[in-house]
């Protein structure tokens, strides 16, 4: 059958899982009475909740007789690992641009690794039926990205589409018909090549694999295109490393197909296919499988190095096993072994206690999706302030710098320059007017000054601010960053907290917990309103006497407590303290829960 590959990219939220789910549809993938969720790509429950595609995925429709593989790219930075090797299974890209937003930070990111690639784009403008669309401008915008990636000219003569994902249709112009994707489908089969792979099918069999998973049923499963021969189910093969060195040799137990939204099992893989195979042990990402007379891997794209690692240890506070049923330090460390094996973008190391696993990832979010993952899977973590990596180059430490782009409103702008140019260290590299009453502010800022960052800016911009980040460069270490102003306010008792002791403690500061909370001593229960930590007593119950007044009795009325999500606690701990995470809870409390080891503990620091 003929074949076409794509990719489709795009920045977070611009639609591109909604698109595909309109491609399946109008494709004829779903049965006309078959239930189907929304954005029916984003499977995994924390992609749902947060709108994010975190995992790439393939998927195929038919038209025309001609079969076209999609593949739906992460367009978070953090998981831009994944997308490189993406780029390299497939012969075209689908860029999808929101027509009011223009083109976005990880827009550029994954655009610059296509245009590289020597891939053609096909730009589709979406949302252009949204009120504040803008696709003319839009459009310059993105021919202007294009030229300043050094796109070459057949790529800068790319075709456009104008497309509402949403109500399903993609059309030539903009004043057309709005109905259907067919164009959509007739331009990814007239301007995207068929794979080059399809005239080496009588060469022997080489595959490189791109992304890897698990199976309940059949193991490890590793996907790629298949770059020369054929491949039956039952036939032996080997896997090489990058090096070229032969890592095992293996049975293929099931080579899978996509086929709409499912994978089915077929008889044989062609080249320039899409498939996954199942029947290996060892063999991972950018590994080459080929046929046992081969002895030269196919390149790879190199696995990018993490920028920030976090420290994951067992729960040791007095509430520790009461939530969960994963507490011992021998199952964390399964946990994130098999992790590690999945995600090549983690590295995880045994600390000298015992207690403690280093977890090295790419950035702040892949962190806080795997500790989101395990709390629901039923474990009890501790979990430490994020730091970021350097690294050392001819003497010289070097720590990760960071493009971010912010849109903001123009009452905003001063304060926030002020936060990323003070005390973050950011150097202010544009600003120009984004649209009515906004502005657009790019800025390169080390890693370390953003860890916690996007709260206050939220706070800042009164959460009308969007801002984005994507990996710049390495550069020379620029100096201590100021941590956390204010103190906190650090429970001195075990107990239930009670309504007329966090009355009496509101004028010290904000709190963290409600009346009837497990408290226990070390525990941080609210913000401190000086620099100081202060150590109080949330169990104190009001004395009783025998003598009553009008009004004595009143109920007491306590402020709302502030609820801080997984990644905000992370982002507030010093480096002193920790953040209890459990299936039903999240808790800060202070390394050391004595007072006594506190105050030793700092001495030594200091």
């Amino acid at each position: 059958m003929d074949l076409r590959n794509i990719a489709i990219i795009a920045h977070v939220d611009h639609g591109k899982t909604t698109l595909v789910d309109e491609l399946l549809k109008q494709s004829g993938a779903f049965r006309d009475n078959q239930a189907v969720a929304e954005r029916a790509m984003d499977s995994n429950d924390i992609e749902r909740e947060r709108g994010i595609t975190i995992l790439a995925k393939c998927t195929s429709v038919e038209s025309q007789g001609k079969r076209i593989n999609i593949v739906d790219t992460p367009g978070h930075a953090d998981f831009g690992g994944e997308v490189e090797r993406i780029l390299s299974m497939v012969d075209g890209v689908v860029l999808l641009v929101d027509a009011a937003e223009g083109p976005m930070p990880q827009t550029k990111f994954v655009t610059a690794k296509a245009l590289a690639l020597g891939l053609r784009p096909i730009v589709v403008l979406n949302k252009v039926d949204k009120q504040a669309a803008e696709p003319d401008q839009a459009l310059d915008l993105v021919f202007d990205l294009f030229a300043n990636l050094g796109a070459d000219d057949d790529q800068l003569d790319f075709p456009v589409l104008y497309a509402s994902g949403i109500n399903g249709w993609c059309d030539k112009t903009l004043d057309g018909p709005r109905k259907g994707m067919t164009d959509l489908f007739d331009l990814i089969l007239s301007h995207v090549p068929a794979p080059k792979q399809v005239a080496a099918r009588h060469e022997p069999f080489r595959m490189l694999a791109t992304t890897l998973s698990a199976d309940p049923f059949i193991g490890r499963i590793l996907t790629g295109r298949v770059e020369s021969g054929t491949l039956k189910a039952g036939e032996t093969i080997k896997a090489l490393s990058r090096d070229g060195e032969k890592l095992e040799q293996f049975r293929v137990s099931k080579i899978l197909a996509f086929r709409g939204l499912g994978q089915q099992p077929i008889e044989l893989a062609e080249a320039g296919d899409i498939v996954t195979l199942a029947g290996m042990s060892k063999a991972t990402v950018a590994d080459t499988l080929c046929a046992l007379e081969l002895d030269v891997a196919l390149p790879a794209q190199p696995i990018d190095p993490p920028t920030i690692s976090v420290s994951f240890g067992i729960n040791d506070s007095p509430l520790a096993g009461k939530d969960g049923a994963k507490v011992q330090s021998r199952v964390i460390r399964e946990r994130l072994m098999k992790e590690a094996e999945l995600n090549v973008a983690i590295k995880v190391t045994d600390t000298p206690g015992g207690d403690a696993f280093d977890v090295a990832g790419r950035g702040e979010l892949q962190m806080g999706v795997l500790i989101e993952n395990m709390r629901r899977e039923g474990f009890e973590l501790s979990i430490a302030r994020p730091r970021v990596l350097f690294r050392e180059v001819d003497g010289q430490r070097l720590e990760p710098i960071e493009e971010v782009t912010i849109d903001v409103d123009d009452e905003y702008t001063g304060a926030v320059i002020e936060k990323l140019t003070g005390p973050r260290k950011g150097e202010l590299a544009e600003m120009k007017p984004a649209g009515v009453g906004k502005t657009r502010i790019i800025a390169y800022v080390p890693s370390r000054g953003l860890i916690g960052y996007h709260g206050e800016f939220l706070t800042d911009t009164r959460g009308s601010g969007v801002l984005n980040r994507v990996f710049h460069e390495w550069a020379p270490h620029k100096g201590a960053i100021p941590g956390r102003r204010a103190g906190v306010l650090i429970s001195m008792e075990d107990g239930v907290s009670v309504p007329y002791a966090l009355f009496n403690l509101e004028d010290r500061g904000r709190m963290f917990i409600g009346a009837q909370e497990p408290v226990y001593q070390g525990m941080i229960i609210g913000e401190h309103s000086r620099e100081n930590d202060l150590e109080v007593n949330p169990l104190k119950g009001k004395k009783l006497t025998n003598v009553r007044a009008s009004g004595t009795d009143e109920a007491v009325r306590l402020t709302t407590p502030i609820t801080m999500t997984l990644e905000q606690a992370i982002a507030y701990i010093d480096d002193d303290e920790l953040v209890e995470v459990t299936p039903k809870a999240i808790r800060l409390r202070k390394r050391h829960l004595d007072p006594h080891e506190r105050k030793r503990a700092s001495r030594a620091a200091g």
